[in-house]
Formats: structure tokens, C-alpha cells, sequence
């Protein structure tokens, strides 16, 4: 690469401050227009899969990342007795090169605000700005900045990586409308309590009504053997499968939820293990916070690169939270954009090969989580055995599960090491 660029972003999330770190490390200079007036380790637990944390490894990231969340490694799909259904070795168990970490997103959020502070000068960070335009023009982009002060900015890239109500997306796309609702609330919250499965395992469990999923986000504590579980209660209260609705509220990470519109759906839910019970209704109650907001996403574009402007993140794919792709997949397009932005002098090459690389699988991945990615795998068996089964293979042919998760996996990018000979 001969030219340094000037870079500014839209939003200082988990895929904006990623990228402006890889940009950084390329050797641009990079002004991040964030719209909040303080950044706050906000949200629950997330995963990051082993792929995005090659990618974090890569920037400096990769022992900060050990110290802050759990090394997942198996995803357990169950009815909502706990029998098992499918067992998925993850990270480094599941013969990745990296692991697959559970962490609070906050935390990872804070990581990355630090990391980019440690880049100098070469990353400047402006809060309450919010872009609420641009403009291509001759060599470069105009943004227009609100907040703080009201003014113009030149660069000469744009992203925009300012989540799924985007002004720039919806600068290009104007008749786009809302969210696209599928019928399903989201009930999350953090509780601590004992360790399951060892510590490192994530639990999915019920059916496409009702499903319950809990991981843990902190080590156990070895005076106690307790553990920091993130929760998620979802409650499908209307029909629109596919996202033909739209959502009653509007999502947010500090919408508040309520104990009492989850018990009469779980309070009877018990996850019976060897190594001993879990009750949903305990996790439930003892829940520090619980937050509600709806699962939505939006369609994919059929463009996302307009001049010298290009899209990022949830601004880009927003899509529903399964099968744990929204930060990994926000930060695999940080990578993929500074990558082209390093092998092609040619911003405008830079931008299509950045968006050819990258549109055709986050769309594929929209799709597949509308019709719920991994988690068909609990219907398949639900519809077959709702009150449990003595074994599984009288249920399902395996192999029915094993095609559904190879081509899940495919789709999202998973690649595993491969044996030595």
C-alpha cells in the first residue's frame, strides 16, 4: 500500500472501535463521530467466536480477553428437561485456533475504547457528534456532524458503523422503514449462581415459543464455586416467523423487563444434570437486572458501498441473535475493510472488494437465523417429543442434526484446524 488515508466512523461500538483499531495498525489516520455524550460498558454477556478473536488476537487483543470473560468450550442444545440434544465442542475443544470467549459486552466494549485510546493520535474519538449525513464529493466524503457542535467533516473514506438505525443507511435506503419484528421478546439479565457443566459450557434450551439460554460470563469464584451466568428468556407473543412485524418498542439496552412476564412460561423449567439442577425460576429471581427488547433485524441491502462511503456492523446486516454472530461478524468486517483498504490503492477497489467479500455471507446469515439457524435443531426434536424422550435416536436421525449444524457453521464462517496426519 502506498497511500495513508483519512478514515472517519460512524459509532464507537464493538465494530466501529475495531475497525478504527485495524485501520490504525494499517497506518490510516481515523476520526471516530460517536453520537452518546459518555460511552458506558453497557448490554449483557455476548460470545465472540474463534474466528473474531483471531482477528482481536491480531490487534493486542487476544490476553485481555482471557482475563475478562470464560474460554466456552461446548454448546449444549436441550428440551426444556435438559437432555441432550446436541453437543457442539467450541474453541479450542472444538479443534479451532483460537478460543470462543463469553463475555460481558460491556467489557469487551471497554477493552477495545482502551485499545483504541493506546493508538495516539492516530485515532481521534468525538462524542455526542452524531453523523447525520454525508456527501460524496470530489476525493473525498462531507459529513455532516450534530451535537456537541454542528459542522461539517472531510475524510477520505466514510463508514458507517452507527448500528441497525443507521442515518446513513437510511440516508441511502430512505423508504426502508423499520425494523422488521419476528414476533419473539428477549428477556435478558445476569445472575450469579452455580456453576453448570463445569463452568465453560453454553445452554440452549426449549423450542421456537419459548427458549431458554444461559452461559457464563466471569470464572468460578473458588471460595464459593458460584459463577456470573448471562440469561436469555425468550417468549415468541406473536406470530411473524420470517419478520413480517413490527416491533411494539423499540430496542435499547436499558429497556426494563420484569420477573413476572417470565415465571408463568418457565417457573416450572428444571435443567436436570448429573452435576446437579438448574431451576430457570431461581436464575430468574435472583436476577440482578433483567432488560427486554424485541428480535429484529432488517433485509439485506443489495448494496452497501455509495462512493466513498461504506457500511459496517449492525448498520450493514443487522441480524437476530443467534448462533452468536453479531459483534463476530461486525468485527470480521473490520478486518475484511482494512485488509482491502491495505492491498488496494484504489479506495473505491478498496470499498467493493471489502463489500463483495462480505455482503453475500452476512446476508446468507440473516436468512438462516430467520428461519433460527442453529436452534431449529430443538424444534426438530420438540415437535417430535415435547414431554422428553428415553433416547434420542428413537426421536431423530442424528445425522438430520449433524447437516443442519455443518451447514450453519459453513455459512458463518467457522473454520476448524486442520488434523495432523
Amino acid at each position: 500500500m502506498t497511500h495513508h488515508h483519512s478514515i472517519a466512523i460512524a459509532g464507537a461500538g464493538i465494530g466501529g472501535l475495531t475497525a478504527a483499531i485495524a485501520l490504525a495498525d494499517g497506518g490510516h489516520s481515523v476520526t471516530v463521530f460517536e453520537a452518546v455524550r459518555e460511552i458506558k460498558p453497557l448490554g449483557v454477556g455476548i460470545n465472540v467466536l474463534p474466528h473474531a478473536v483471531a482477528v482481536l488476537t491480531e490487534l493486542g487483543l487476544g490476553g485481555k480477553l482471557s482475563t475478562l470473560g470464560v474460554a466456552t468450550d461446548a454448546l449444549l442444545f436441550t428440551n426444556r428437561f435438559g437432555q441432550t440434544i446436541y453437543r457442539d465442542a467450541r474453541g479450542i475443544a472444538g479443534g479451532y485456533s483460537h478460543p470462543q470467549h463469553s463475555i460481558h459486552r460491556g467489557a469487551l466494549h471497554m477493552a477495545l475504547l482502551a485499545a483504541a485510546a493506546e493508538r495516539g493520535p492516530a485515532i481521534q474519538i468525538h462524542i455526542d457528534s452524531r453523523v447525520d449525513g454525508f456527501s460524496n464529493t470530489a476525493d473525498g466524503v462531507a459529513l455532516q456532524v450534530k451535537g456537541a457542535s454542528e459542522r461539517t467533516a472531510t475524510a477520505d473514506v466514510f463508514i458507517a458503523a452507527d448500528g441497525i438505525h443507521s442515518a446513513s443507511r437510511a440516508q441511502c435506503y430512505p423508504n426502508e422503514g423499520p425494523p422488521k419484528w419476528n414476533g419473539m421478546m428477549m428477556w435478558r439479565g445476569t445472575t450469579l449462581a452455580r456453576a453448570f457443566l463445569g463452568g465453560r459450557t453454553m445452554v440452549q434450551a426449549g423450542n421456537k415459543f419459548a427458549k431458554f439460554v444461559a452461559y457464563p460470563i466471569k470464572p468460578i469464584d473458588p471460595k464459593t464455586g458460584l459463577q456470573l451466568i448471562n440469561w436469555i428468556c425468550d417468549i415468541r407473543v406473536e406470530n411473524g416467523i420470517g419478520g413480517t412485524l413490527t416491533a411494539p418498542i423499540r430496542e435499547s439496552w436499558s429497556t426494563a423487563g420484569h420477573s413476572a412476564d417470565l415465571l408463568p412460561r418457565f417457573g416450572d423449567w428444571v435443567l436436570d444434570w448429573q452435576d446437579g439442577a438448574v431451576h430457570v425460576r431461581d436464575i430468574i429471581n435472583n436476577a440482578a437486572q433483567i432488560f427486554q427488547w424485541p428480535m429484529v433485524d432488517r433485509d439485506p441491502l443489495p448494496c452497501w458501498t455509495h462512493g466513498r462511503m461504506t457500511l459496517l456492523g449492525d448498520a450493514a446486516h443487522p441480524m437476530y441473535p443467534i448462533g452468536s454472530n453479531g459483534a463476530t461478524q461486525a468485527i470480521l468486517d473490520a478486518k475484511a475493510l482494512a485488509d482491502a483498504l491495505s492491498q488496494h490503492d484504489d479506495v473505491n477497489i478498496a470499498l467493493q472488494s471489502y463489500e463483495a467479500l462480505r455482503r453475500p455471507m452476512t446476508a446468507e446469515i440473516v436468512q438462516l437465523n430467520r428461519g433460527e439457524g442453529l436452534d431449529i435443531i430443538l424444534d426438530m426434536v420438540d415437535e417430535r417429543a415435547p414431554n422428553g424422550f428415553a433416547a434420542l435416536a428413537d426421536v431423530i436421525d442424528p445425522t438430520a442434526i449433524e447437516s443442519v449444524v455443518t451447514r450453519y457453521k459453513r455459512a458463518a464462517g467457522h473454520r476448524t484446524v486442520p488434523s495432523a496426519v
